[in-house]
């Protein structure tokens, strides 16, 4: 099966690629804040230069910070891109479960400019003389990765976008065994320092960086990996769709269209030529005539697929198949 992008996802954005070591970088300015931080003074943060906003929601599976709904709400009446992040406790339930959670409460993504992907956050225990469990919360690295992915698959099936991973160099090599499964995951890396340092393995760039816990703005320091206008994108990506199919025979042809992004598709053009034949029949929403083939796609909600049957009759003898384009992807489907 052929698989091809129609238009840039967010992991296509053009945020500088970084190899090996993370280089220093002044980038752009922004903070993070908790319920411990207290009541927040949002226009002393943008006169000093802060450009986003990550904003503490959930933990576990039951606890959403009392302050969320005004840090929050501040943030973007103060003209921030800001995002909610979730604190991980891997030990008190399964990943799918704290992503809905958070969710619930203030972690999903909305198309609305300002709100960016939602924040898994994994470090150390902080509840170990509470709970008696180590760094890593009892679990091995393969249970570890596998709550990690129930996390993020549940993210980004309902809301099109990757969350965003928050976690230092060595909470990552030391409980997930250095995983590279989340290639696709923004890293927000923490760091304490000048630099951020070397990054764990599974990322060849850092698209945030903590530098520390506090500083010259309210709540952690923060930097973005790249421009202001990148990370405006970042926030309101472009639409996204996935082209292939197959071929069942001689006769039949299915084109697949995925909606992989995190906007609803509509008005999806899909022109066609078929070699070999004649086009016989068509889904709806398409007119045939000869070997040609025209259709209009009303919507893909994101998240979905469509799957469209074209039949051809064809010549006794000699390749047959379509030839299709969605608006740039050219795919050619032939038995």
């Amino acid at each position: 099966m052929k698989r091809m992008v129609l238009i840039a996802a967010l992991a296509a954005l053009g945020v500088p690629a970084l190899s090996g070591t993370a280089e220093a970088s002044n980038g752009v300015p922004g903070v993070d804040v908790s319920n411990w931080t207290g009541e927040v003074d949002w226009s002393t943060v943008t006169s000093g230069g802060g450009k986003f906003a990550f904003v503490h929601a959930t933990e576990g599976s039951d606890w959403t910070s009392p302050a969320f709904q005004s840090q929050y709400g501040g943030a973007a009446g103060a003209g921030l891109v800001r995002g909610a992040y979730h604190f991980a406790l891997p030990n008190s339930s399964e990943g799918t479960q704290q992503a809905e959670h958070f969710l619930a409460n203030g972690g999903a993504w909305v198309a609305d400019g300002l709100t960016l992907p939602g924040v898994l956050d994994l470090e150390d225990n902080p509840y170990k003389d509470r709970n008696g469990l180590n760094t890593c919360y009892n679990l091995t690295p393969e249970q570890m990765v596998t709550w990690i992915k129930d996390f993020t698959t549940t993210y980004k099936r309902r809301t099109g976008r990757n969350a965003i991973i928050y976690t230092t160099t060595s909470w990552w090599r030391t409980c997930t065994a250095d995983s590279t499964k989340f290639k696709a995951n923004p890293l927000w890396l923490a760091r304490w320092g000048t630099e951020p340092g070397e990054l764990p393995k599974g990322w060849t760039k850092h698209t945030f960086w903590q530098s520390a816990d506090k500083g010259t703005l309210v709540g952690g320091q923060d930097s973005f990996n790249g421009t202001e206008s990148q990370l405006k994108e970042l926030a309101n990506p472009p639409a996204e769709v996935s082209v292939g199919g197959t071929a069942r025979g001689r006769k039949t042809f299915v084109l697949s269209l995925a909606n992989t992004g995190p906007h609803p598709l509509t008005d999806i053009r899909v022109d066609g030529r078929a070699f070999g034949g004649k086009i016989s029949k068509a889904p709806k929403g398409c007119k045939f005539s000869g070997t040609a083939v025209k259709c209009l796609i009303p919507k893909i909600n994101v998240g979905k697929k469509l799957n469209l049957v074209f039949s051809i009759k064809p010549k006794p003898a000699g390749s047959v198949g379509i030839r299709f384009t969605v608006g740039e992807v050219k795919v050619t489907l032939k038995a």
